[in-house]
């Protein structure tokens, strides 16, 4: 198996894994780090389609850039998860009624 294809497999299952526990799980910081596999996941496809037999240099560049906004993102989101906690005592999402 080529490494472009293992690469490619990894970062969907990374992606995927990411996604049921952002779908799954109630507590907010779980969320957050759901969101950051999901991250990595794509992370790891842009560069694996990016090698090959003359490697684009745009996917990586796009792929740090991405690292860059990732590591904001998680900080502002954070942040905002603490303001959660000091307003409502708990760091989770509310139960949902359906009435």
């Amino acid at each position: 198996m080529n490494n472009i294809y293992l690469y490619s497999i990894v970062g969907a299952g990374l992606f995927t894994l990411g996604l049921y526990a952002l779908i799954s799980y109630r507590h907010l910081l779980r969320k957050i780090l759901a969101l950051n596999i999901m991250g990595s996941g794509v992370f790891l496809i842009l560069v694996a389609l990016a090698s090959g037999e003359t490697p684009d240099p745009v996917p990586h560049a796009m792929v740090i850039t991405g690292i860059v906004v990732a590591v904001s993102a998680s900080a502002l989101a954070l942040a905002l998860v603490l303001r959660v906690q000091a307003e409502t005592g708990k760091a989770e999402l509310p139960e949902e009624s359906l009435e």
